[in-house]
């Protein structure tokens, strides 16, 4: 189970939420997931992603599926992993931070999906805590991870 942020693309005559619902309409459990097509523009927006996120975070671990393009942070302050589909991104965080080690993996979330948002145009929203995150606030996320975090430890482990 992880945290999750989710980033679309919202088309021009649409809400976030109405391209998030419309996402949910169309997903079907049973059928196989599509296969990754990227168009040159999507392509471009990952290589500015990718390079952003390894300059100014420090070095991921990037690899190439059939479905989606996904790299993870190495080091600290914990694993974030940020998975690419072209119109759809995500960026998750393990339920194991709590305190001041959820703030730090929150905060380098946030960044990344920021990051995210201004190379690809996708708009990113956290609905765990509700809001979007270009103008959320990391600490309310941390304080939501951390809190899930100390409940599965002591009902969980």
């Amino acid at each position: 189970m992880t945290y999750d942020i989710m980033l679309v693309r919202v088309p021009a005559d649409s809400t976030l939420h109405e391209a998030v619902d419309r996402l949910n309409a169309d997903f079907d459990p049973d059928a196989d997931l599509p296969l990754l097509r990227l168009t040159d523009v999507q392509r471009a927006a990952w290589d500015r992603i990718l390079d952003r996120v390894s300059r100014e975070i420090g070095a991921v671990d990037s690899a190439e599926y059939l479905y989606s393009l996904t790299f993870e942070t190495v080091g600290p302050p914990g694993r974030v992993q940020f998975d690419y589909c072209g119109d759809t991104a995500g960026v998750e965080v393990a339920y194991r931070h709590a305190g001041a080690g959820a703030s730090a993996v929150m905060e380098l979330a946030y960044r990344i999906a920021r990051i995210a948002e201004e190379e690809s145009g996708l708009t990113g929203y956290d609905f765990e805590v509700d809001q979007p995150v270009r103008t959320g606030d990391p600490a309310r996320a941390a304080a939501r991870l951390s809190a899930v975090s100390d409940w599965a430890q002591h009902h969980l482990s």
